[in-house]
């Protein structure tokens, strides 16, 4: 068995953080080794822990506006491989919102992840993602320019949800952001 699909695998199984829930789990991975743009987000929604699919919610519904593609295109896994901080849906937080995700769970996947992808390109999504791999940057400075992660052009987007409407309504110019985001993400996935 390659040394990828083991990984997939043990994702996949892995019970790790069992009792640190009080809900059901399921860890949430999508994609191929050699899929050209890994998709770094924060952690699965409780409906993507139910149904297995990464943003098959009102997150990932804004994501494909953002990059105007269709659910074809984004859930090809040799195009876009999926994956997040948390495989697993971490639970609700007090107040509104989700609990972070947990650390264990990054330092235990994610590395390997990105050691085994092939991708091309990476694109980051949410202030959690973020601050993990440019932990001396502010959000809407990373949103507004290209990174470099791991030698690899990097976008870094802040987190799509409904939830988060103050950082869109501070920052106006983020529909301007889009566009030249949209013509990068269409030039990886081979669409004019």
């Amino acid at each position: 068995m390659k040394e990828f699909d083991k990984l997939i695998r043990e994702i996949k199984e892995c019970r790790y953080c069992e009792n640190k829930f009080d809900h059901e789990f399921h860890p949430v991975v999508w994609g191929h080794q050699n899929a050209k743009i890994m998709q770094i987000g924060q952690a699965p929604s409780n409906k993507v822990n139910q149904n297995l699919v990464p943003f098959s919610d009102l997150s990932g519904k804004r994501l494909l506006q953002w990059y105007q593609i269709d659910q074809g295109t984004f859930y090809n896994q040799d195009i876009f491989y999926l994956t997040s901080l948390a495989h697993c849906y971490p639970g609700k937080a007090a107040g509104s919102g989700d609990r972070p995700p947990p650390k264990c769970c990054y330092q235990k996947w994610l590395n390997q992840e990105m050691k085994l992808v092939n991708n091309e390109i990476y694109i980051i999504v949410g202030s959690y993602s973020a601050k993990l791999f440019f932990p001396d940057k502010k959000l809407t400075d990373l949103v507004f320019e290209n990174q470099r992660l791991n030698n690899k052009l990097t976008i870094v987007l802040p987190h799509p949800s409904p939830l988060n409407m103050r950082w869109f309504k501070a920052n106006l110019g983020f529909e301007n952001r889009l566009v030249e985001i949209r013509k990068i993400i269409a030039a990886y996935c081979g669409l004019k």
